[in-house]
């Protein structure tokens, strides 16, 4: 098959869970011996032609100029490209900049769309732009050929909202399987001695709720912060929380070995996300053997069921750092590893994808 990925800022992944699994995707499919096309910034900082036998298509993407309006540019350009190579499958990753221009995707290929999360409910959106974030889905969901639904809540809102059938696949994680105590060295930290908040900076993400929970706790532990905090949410969480010396605002890490030892080695982790489907980033913290803390919602707790604290609020938050000891968890700790080797692992997941895109060229029910 002639497969293109659309909806990423590129491979190898430099930003987040998209981008990610749009990498290990792609090198799997070529493994698998098809031809695969993923579509880069012209930014990206991977300039080469190919990665790992991937071809890269770099398509001008004006966003660092124009800001949120030049997500369309892009995609707008991305789709023009696509018209020209006779591909086979067109995987669509997410529909919030793309689904406007679907009526200029090629006619031949099948198009497959992951409908990410419910997009629209982000808080950083303003009104306005989230009702075109609702327009936007439904375009999506009723002009692609066959959709990919990452958790069972999505997939039977879309049922509900567009009388659509879904493939249920789910975001994979790869057992980490070789803890290295020198990394968290190198970031100054000592084993089980410091607890870790991994997001975006974004207000539904609820950095600040779990960040005034360690304020209340009166907790000297260190706790780090990973993400991109150059933003404007960032500055206000930065200035707010300034006078507090056991919060350290790491920045962006994107060495994957990196992040699975600081996650294996922490005390406690937090997982604030409160919006989208299955999230990446969590299903790596179960992978990487850490203790979960994660906020109070369906989506997180379809995912983790009774193998995690939960907490709606800073007092819950303080609660948790005040009571919770690792060493009395460990069986939550490895009940999640076995759900990563049972059900989301990265072969089963790529696998399911592959069967989708091959039921969907035999014209068989591609989303049974």
């Amino acid at each position: 098959m002639r497969i293109a990925i659309l909806g990423t800022r590129g491979i190898p992944n430099n930003y987040s869970g998209f981008e990610q699994f749009a990498e290990f995707f792609s090198v799997f499919l070529v493994e698998k011996g098809h031809e695969v096309y993923v579509y880069n910034s012209h930014n990206h900082v991977f300039q080469e032609k190919t990665f790992k036998g991937v071809n890269i298509i770099h398509k001008n993407d004006p966003e660092h100029k124009m800001g949120t309006f030049g997500q369309f540019v892009y995609d707008f350009n991305c789709i023009m490209d696509s018209r020209k190579r006779d591909f086979d499958i067109i995987l669509q990753l997410g529909y919030t900049s793309n689904s406007i221009w679907f009526f200029l995707l090629p006619k031949k290929p099948i198009i497959i769309t992951n409908m990410d999360g419910l997009e629209w409910k982000r808080t950083k959106y303003s009104k306005p732009v989230q009702q075109f974030l609702k327009f936007a889905e439904r375009l999506a969901a009723v002009s692609s050929d066959f959709l990919v639904a990452d958790s069972l809540g999505i997939q039977t809102y879309l049922k509900d909202k567009y009388k659509k059938e879904s493939a249920y696949i789910a975001y994979g994680a790869h057992p980490f399987m070789n803890p290295d105590e020198s990394i968290v060295t190198d970031y100054e930290l000592s084993k089980y001695n410091y607890n870790m908040i991994m997001a975006r900076f974004e207000p539904e993400n609820n950095l600040e709720m779990v960040l005034d929970g360690v304020v209340l706790s009166n907790s000297m532990m260190k706790i780090i912060v990973v993400g991109n905090h150059k933003t404007k949410y960032g500055d206000y969480l930065k200035k707010k929380f300034i006078a507090h010396t056991n919060i350290a605002f790491l920045g962006g890490i994107f060495n994957l070995e990196h992040l699975n030892n600081l996650r294996y080695f922490s005390n406690l982790y937090f997982h604030g996300h409160s919006v989208g489907g299955t999230n990446p980033s969590l299903l790596e913290a179960m992978a990487s053997k850490a203790l979960i803390m994660a906020h109070d919602n369906n989506f997180n707790k379809a995912v983790l069921k009774e193998n995690a604290f939960y907490f709606s609020n800073a007092i819950e938050v303080k609660e948790l750092l005040l009571t919770v000891k690792r060493e009395d968890c460990l069986n939550k700790i490895q009940k999640n590893f076995e759900t990563i080797i049972n059900e989301f692992n990265w072969d089963k997941i790529n696998g399911d994808y592959l069967r989708l895109f091959e039921k969907s060229i035999s014209g068989t029910d591609a989303s049974s």
